[in-house]
Parts: structure tokens; sequence; C-alpha cells
């Protein structure tokens, strides 16, 4: 019998992850904004059966190069024990800035038949449309992050010419 015959709930968890821990003492912060968005994203599909779990993932102040975050560690654990049914991000580089670490995510998410919705980037990763868009937005992502590293690498390198 399929979950909707069962008409069990589809369990959503909410990734959401900040690079800096700049701003992440203020009362309502990033994640808690990226948490917000999320929530009312999953409330609007609730006559699909949609139900947001309790649990909070939340990695703050963790770069998106790397899966070395405690929040990704835990969901990727409650993915493969079959607690989540649905990860929802406020946008695709939330999860993963890595073209290849978003892949192998992506990978775990089908072999335990978990969908993957972006709130502000709408797209279903179960056609092959959808997923060239991810692709794209992933790339995008990518090439991003590795501009934003050398430029950092290019400002310490002038800065040590200057002898500062």
């Amino acid at each position: 019998m399929s979950r909707e015959q069962m008409k069990q709930p589809i369990r959503c968890a909410i990734y959401t992850r900040k690079s800096t821990e700049e701003g992440l003492d203020q009362e309502f912060n990033s994640l808690d904004a990226q948490r917000d968005a999320a929530e009312a994203f999953i409330t609007s599909q609730r006559s699909e059966g949609w139900a947001c779990l309790d649990e909070r993932y939340d990695d703050g102040g963790f770069s998106g190069g790397n899966l070395e975050r405690p929040a990704m560690k835990r969901l990727m654990a409650d993915i493969e024990a079959g607690r989540i049914d649905c990860v929802v991000v406020y946008k695709v580089d939330r999860l993963s800035r890595s073209l290849l670490d978003f892949s192998r995510v992506m990978e775990t998410f089908e072999r335990h038949n978990v969908a993957f919705v972006s709130v502000t980037q709408q797209f279903n990763t179960a056609s092959s449309m959808g997923r060239l868009i991810l692709n794209v937005l992933l790339s995008f992502a990518q090439f991003e992050r590795e501009m934003i590293s050398e430029r950092t690498r290019d400002k310490i390198a002038a800065t040590r010419r200057k002898g500062k």
C-alpha cells in the first residue's frame, strides 16, 4: 500500500545553514528566517499530507563547502534511519555549495525515497528538467563559493605584500 493509501503524513525536515556566526545571537536571525519560510511552505502543503518535524537541523557558523556540519550529520543519520520523507530548505545552497557533495547527498535522498524542496527555487527532483535546473543552480553556487575563496586569498596576499 502506498503512503497516500495509508494516509500517513509526509514527514518534513527543515535544514538551515549560515556560513558565519555573525548575527546568530540576535533574537531573530537568518536561521530563524529560513525556518519560518520553510514552515510556511510546509503549511501550504498540509492538504497534501505534509507535516513539519519538531527536530531542528540548524548549522550556524558552518560553510556549505563541505558536509562536516553537526546538523547535516544528524539529518543524514535520520534519513538513513527512515525518519524523514522530505527535506525542505530555503535555498539550494543552504544544503551544500559543493556540486560533488550535493550529488552525494541527493544519492542518499533518492536511495531512501526522500524528496527535496527549495522554498525559493521551485523545482521537482523527480523530473529530468528538475534535475537539470538543480545542477545549474548548484554549479552557480559552487562558482560563487570559489570566487569568494579566490577574493579572500587575493586580499590576504595583498595584505602580506604590504607587510601587514
